[in-house]
């Protein structure tokens, strides 16, 4: 495919799809990944992660042919709008990519790039790994309990909620329908009020839970957490914990078992080789992650409630700036930061790019590329625990050296050469 202001490296292979069923994919030794540095810190953090996965690709035996796409602030320069076709319809056909963040007004303009990428390529779920490295500073007594996996649903919910505002007529007829029509004993009261719809689909809920319990059964992880709010909202959140349980007991047979069997059948104790399906209802799940730690390993729920509860998780090992992830889709992924854009550091070579590389290691999990994405971590890790740190974690590091964006990534650079 050609195209009008993207340059294709003609040393890459672009990836294909190898099963249509499964998803799986057929990598090269030296694939085409489109990478979006994205705006504000994405110029410095893009850059970075970009020098780190090189060297753990070429550390074992492979290369990436990077291919620059623009959204955002460097597609109003090249394009004169914010998300081009042709960024999107790059993504799509190389199926494996990665981006920084992408700034997103509140309130006001137009709506998250974020949230459209997603959409319009189909990434359904949003992974948000957490885990805590070595020597980074955490408000926890024991950070290393925390490791845990978010499957959070990318397509609807609030992502495809749909709002009414206030004062506006479209808003009262609304609210006219709900207490006239449908005849409910509505709680709303008068004077100005904005009301929103959230749609929960079958389909949706179930491809989500499937990608997590198979990402549980791949990876040896014991349970899947049905997080919801089902208690009060019984015919979207409620439905979305239903149509949970069901799936696992469709199609994945004595592999699944739910908690009420392990304790009815198995008097707590897991046989080896399954995973158990539990919920969990949302606030108390929030008390949990942070009481009960290392009793959850991947948690499947709703777009609004896996924001909430990766962002609770994130703190516990250190924050967004070490906090990475990924979407993925039915064999497509575009790995990306889950912090922001940040425009007050843009350009300052300042800040922490260990979530931009992170969300790297994810795609180069996505790759099948496991011992690359080893090196990455264990090369970031090495490099917190010689105190060689940006600015956040140096000011929380006694005697640790500060180091600029760039200088970070060089260092992480030297310890995968180093580890391999």
């Amino acid at each position: 495919m050609s195209y009008d202001q993207i340059d294709v490296p003609e040393e890459g292979e672009r990836i294909t799809l190898a099963d249509e069923e499964t998803g799986e994919l057929n990598v090269p030794e030296t694939p085409t990944i489109p990478i979006i540095y994205g705006d504000g810190i994405g110029s410095d953090v893009g850059p970075a992660a970009q020098k780190v996965l090189n060297a753990a690709a070429e550390a074992t035996g492979r290369s990436i042919a990077w291919m620059r796409l623009y959204a955002g602030g460097s597609a109003r320069e090249k394009y004169d709008e914010n998300l081009p076709q042709e960024t999107v319809d790059a993504i799509r056909e190389h199926r494996v990519a990665i981006k920084g963040p992408l700034t997103t007004p509140v309130g006001a303009g137009f709506r998250s790039l974020n949230v459209a990428l997603r959409k319009k390529l189909d990434l359904y779920a949003n992974v948000r790994p957490t885990y805590h490295l070595d020597g980074v500073p955490s408000p926890v007594k024991d950070p290393s309990a925390m490791d845990m996996v978010t499957f959070r649903e990318n397509t609807e919910d609030v992502y495809a909620g749909i709002e009414w505002e206030a004062g506006t007529d479209e808003v009262q007829e609304v609210k006219a329908f709900v207490e006239d029509e449908m005849g409910f004993d509505s709680t709303i009261h008068d004077g100005p009020v904005g009301i929103g719809v959230k749609p929960i689909t079958e389909f949706g809920s179930k491809r989500l839970i499937r990608e997590a319990i198979d990402y549980a059964i791949a990876n040896d992880r014991p349970t899947v957490t049905l997080v919801h709010k089902g208690n009060i909202m019984k015919f979207t959140e409620g439905a979305f914990r239903d149509w949970g349980y069901e799936l696992a007991e469709e199609e994945y047979g004595d592999d699944v078992l739910t908690e009420d069997e392990l304790w009815e059948e198995y008097d707590g104790e897991q046989p080896e080789g399954t995973v158990v399906v539990q919920d969990r209802i949302a606030d108390n799940m929030l008390q949990q992650i942070l009481t009960r730690t290392d009793e959850y390993d991947v948690i499947a729920t709703m777009n609004l409630n896996g924001d909430y509860m990766s962002d609770a998780a994130g703190a516990q090992i250190g924050g967004l700036g070490i906090a990475p992830g990924a979407n993925f889709g039915h064999g497509r992924c575009l790995a990306e930061p889950v912090h922001g854009s940040a425009p007050k550091y843009a350009g300052e070579d300042k800040v922490n790019p260990t979530a931009m590389i992170l969300s790297g290691r994810e795609m180069l999990d996505y790759l099948g590329w496991d011992e690359a994405a080893q090196l990455v971590r264990d090369a970031v890790e090495q490099t917190i625990v010689d105190r060689t740190v940006t600015y956040d974690l140096h000011r929380q590091i006694e005697g640790g050296e500060k180091l600029a964006t760039s200088e970070f990534a060089d260092a992480v650079v030297e310890n995968i050469e180093q580890l391999s």
